[in-house]
C-alpha cells in the first residue's frame, strides 16, 4: 500500500521543526529515522497531514560525556552510532549490550534513539532499557523545555507524555553507581525480531553485599514498560543468592506481570518466560555487581 497524501517539510534547524510541529500540531509527525513511521504510513495506520523530517537538524545528534560519569544522547543519534561507541560501552553498558537485539543492521543504520522511545512500542528494547537506567528525556516544543523521567514517559499503549508540539530532544543516562550490575535478556523466535519477552535489569550491593537497590523492568508483556516492584522488594535487602533470586523472579512472574495472549504466545507461556528470564538477568546482574 501507499501512505495517504501529506505535506513534507525538512527545517535546517530546531527553532524551524518546533515552529512546523507548533502550526501543525496533531496534524504533524516528526519523521527521523522513519523504520517505524513509514511502514504504518504505508499500511494506512498513521495519516499525518505533514511530516516535519528533522534530519537534516544537527544539533539534535550528538553523544557527549558529562563530569558526572554519564550520557548525554541527541534524540537524532542513530542506533548504530551507539552499538559503536566506547563511550556508551564504558559509561552505559547494558544500553551497549541492548543494540545488537534491536531489528537487524539495516535497520540501526537509520533507526534513532529518539524515535524508538517516542514511538512507545510496546515490545522494544529501548524503552525499558532508558527506564531501568534511571534515565531521563528532554523535552521541547516553542512553548519551553521539561525534563521528563524515562519510568514517567511511558503512559500506555503507544502512547506517551510527548505533547502534540513536543519531540524528544535529548536522553540523558546518569552514570552507573558503585557496586552495581545489569543484564539484558530476551526470548524472540529469530534474531532481529521482536522480544516474545525481555527483561532489563539494574542492581546494587551494598558494602556487606546486600541489594541496596533493584530495578526489572520487563518488554513485551504489556502496554509498556513493565516494572517488577514485588520482585524487588523481595530482594531488598538481601543477599543475592540463588534462592532470593528465584523468590524475586517467582514474584515478577505471579504478582507484576500479567501478560496477554497473541500469535506468538499463551498468557501462561509469557508469564513463565518472565520467571525464567528474570532468574536469568538477576544471577548475571548480581554477578556483575560483585565484581564492580
Amino acid at each position: 500500500m501507499k501512505p495517504a497524501p501529506f505535506a513534507y517539510f525538512a527545517p535546517h534547524n530546531l527553532d524551524e521543526a518546533l515552529d512546523l510541529l507548533a502550526q501543525h500540531g496533531y496534524d504533524g509527525k516528526v519523521l527521523a529515522g522513519g523504520q517505524s513511521l513509514i511502514p504504518t504510513m504505508n499500511f494506512r495506520l498513521a495519516q499525518p497531514a505533514a511530516l516535519v523530517d528533522i534530519n537534516r537538524v544537527a544539533e539534535l545528534a550528538f553523544l557527549d560525556e558529562h563530569a558526572g560519569g554519564g550520557l548525554r544522547i541527541g534524540a537524532l543519534t542513530r542506533q548504530r552510532t551507539l552499538e559503536r561507541s566506547a563511550a556508551v560501552a564504558s559509561r552505559a553498558p547494558l544500553l551497549h549490550a541492548t543494540m545488537p537485539y534491536i531489528a537487524h543492521v539495516q535497520i540501526r543504520n537509520r533507526g534513532t534513539l529518539g524515535g524508538s522511545l517516542a514511538h512507545a512500542d510496546p515490545a522494544a528494547e529501548l524503552p525499558a532499557v532508558m527506564v531501568a537506567l534511571g534515565a531521563r528525556f528532554r523535552l521541547q516544543s516553542r512553548r519551553g523545555t521539561r525534563w521528563v523521567a524515562a519510568a514517567d514517559f511511558y503512559i500506555g499503549l503507544f502512547t506517551t507524555a510527548l505533547q502534540e508540539d513536543e519531540l524528544i530532544a535529548e536522553i540523558e543516562i546518569p552514570a552507573m553507581p558503585a557496586r552495581a550490575g545489569w543484564s539484558i535478556q530476551e526470548i524472540a523466535r529469530r534474531h532481529g525480531d521482536y522480544a516474545i519477552v525481555g527483561v532489563a535489569a539494574v542492581v546494587e550491593l551494598d558494602p556487606a553485599g546486600l541489594c541496596r537497590a533493584a530495578r526489572l523492568i520487563y518488554f513485551s508483556v504489556g502496554e509498556g514498560p513493565t516494572a517488577a516492584p514485588s520482585a524487588a522488594a523481595v530482594l531488598l535487602g538481601q543477599p543475592a543468592d540463588d534462592g532470593v533470586i528465584a523468590a524475586a523472579a517467582r514474584a515478577a512472574a505471579q504478582q507484576d506481570i500479567d501478560p496477554l495472549g497473541d500469535i506468538h504466545a499463551t498468557p501462561a507461556y509469557r508469564r513463565h518466560l518472565v520467571e525464567v528470564l528474570g532468574r536469568r538477568a538477576l544471577q548475571e546482574a548480581f554477578g556483575r555487581a560483585a565484581q564492580a
